[in-house]
């Protein structure tokens, strides 16, 4: 998947690997649907920030579905 080109189908891509990596329980209220391609940049610095990390404090998977329910439309 090429995540350079920002597209709704990245968009929807990147949010269903940052909700299985966080194994959030709230997964269905964070619909890729709810995203604008605005905000693309910001969305994929956080699915890299996720992906890379073997393992979030709870503050950070706070801060990070915060930061998410900030770029919502």
């Amino acid at each position: 998947m090429d995540l350079t080109k920002p597209t709704e189908g990245n968009i929807e891509y990147m949010i269903e690997g940052i909700k299985t990596k966080l194994k959030m329980a709230s997964a269905a209220a964070m619909q890729s649907s709810a995203f604008s391609l605005d905000k693309y940049e910001d969305i994929r610095d956080i699915y890299e920030v996720v992906m890379d990390s073997d393992r979030l404090s709870i503050a950070q998977v706070e801060a990070l579905v915060s930061e998410l329910g900030r770029l919502r439309k």
